[in-house]
């Protein structure tokens, strides 16, 4: 058995080697004891009775071991009776635990699932440049169901993330519609598992339509249709030239009026939250739109009539004349150097 404490965005022991714990001692059941608030508790309670998902194996036989929470107190309480002793004072800390006796009764069923990504490419006008590609990505998937509000449990996740899916069905519309074609090829992908860890890019990025190398921008779209009016926020506009790039569409496009704007949210790491980091880590530069979360996140309020489908439909031309000057320039994006 493991105990690891757990402090409301993860494990707060080292994650690292806390896996490779569980691997090598291939425990029966990691306990993972809370301190979070009373007020959190009903939702862990609740969850442990729900279906969970996680990635299958890479091997015949799992080393997972079920995740059972369970409040600090009473996890104490159940190593006293077993004649061991934890504390959780000062630094998060886990312990490895052998040979204790006491019962633990839990059922669990594993079933296999399957959660498919959606892509769909439409073919470059240049002989030469449709060989390169344009990604542009939106997850499809949400939450599922929650605690409900006024008689409703569904999560519709109408900005997180239909918004962006909408978006890239609109803009591979639009690109289809023209004539010529962009000179180089499009790839509209929406992806699944991102609500759990950017599974479907990561698929994708591992296993791409096309050599990885082929692909020179990815432009990613999730929740764009709440807050500000006139604003997005596009992460990554630091790191690649596609930054300016942007700037300058927008200056172009006056009539759009949309301010795209640095990350102004560094703390909470976004740029790694979404599924454009799957591609930046192949080495593809990226954009990620994205208009902040609300008080709806990841919640049944989160609603269609909530949605600025005006706002949208301003950063989905945004969006398409990107692509656009992207798909035609002579020449591909790149990494800006860092120190």
């Amino acid at each position: 058995m493991v105990v690891a404490e757990w402090g409301g965005r993860g494990l707060s022991a080292p994650s690292q080697q806390l896996v490779t714990t569980i691997q090598n001692g291939n425990p029966a059941v990691v306990i993972v004891a809370t301190n979070l608030p009373d007020r959190f508790w009903g939702y862990f309670a609740r969850s442990q009775n729900r279906s969970q998902v996680s990635l299958a194996s890479d091997t015949e036989e799992s080393t997972d071991a079920p995740l059972l929470f369970t409040q600090i107190t009473t996890a104490q309480a159940l190593l006293s009776q077993a004649g061991a002793e934890a504390s959780w004072e000062g630094e998060p800390t886990f312990q490895t635990l052998n040979d204790l006796d006491f019962d633990i009764t839990a059922s669990f069923e594993s079933r296999p699932r399957s959660a498919p990504n959606t892509v769909g490419i439409l073919e470059g006008s240049d002989p030469i440049l449709k060989d390169e590609y344009i990604v542009l990505s939106a997850h499809m998937d949400h939450v599922g169901v929650g605690t409900p509000v006024d008689g409703d449990s569904i999560m519709n996740g109408a900005d997180d993330n239909a918004s962006g899916t909408a978006a890239i069905i609109e803009a591979a519309e639009a690109f289809a519609m023209m004539n010529p074609r962009p000179k180089r090829s499009m790839i509209f992908l929406a992806v699944s598992g991102e609500e759990k860890g950017l599974w479907g890019s990561a698929y994708y990025a591992d296993h791409p339509s096309v050599p990885i190398s082929q692909i020179v921008a990815d432009v990613n779209t999730d929740m764009i249709g709440r807050n500000w009016s006139d604003t997005i926020v596009a992460i990554g506009k630091e790191y690649s030239d596609l930054g300016e790039t942007l700037d300058r569409v927008n200056a172009e496009h006056p009539e759009l009026n949309m301010a795209a704007i640095d990350d102004i949210w560094p703390d909470e790491r976004f740029y790694y939250r979404s599924d454009h980091y799957n591609f930046a880590e192949k080495g593809v530069p990226v954009l990620f739109f994205f208009n902040g979360t609300h008080e709806d996140y990841h919640g049944v309020n989160d609603e269609i009539e909530k949605v600025d489908t005006e706002k949208a439909t301003r950063i989905v031309k945004l969006m398409f004349y990107l692509s656009l000057e992207i798909a035609n320039s002579p020449e591909k994006p790149k990494w800006k150097q860092t120190g």
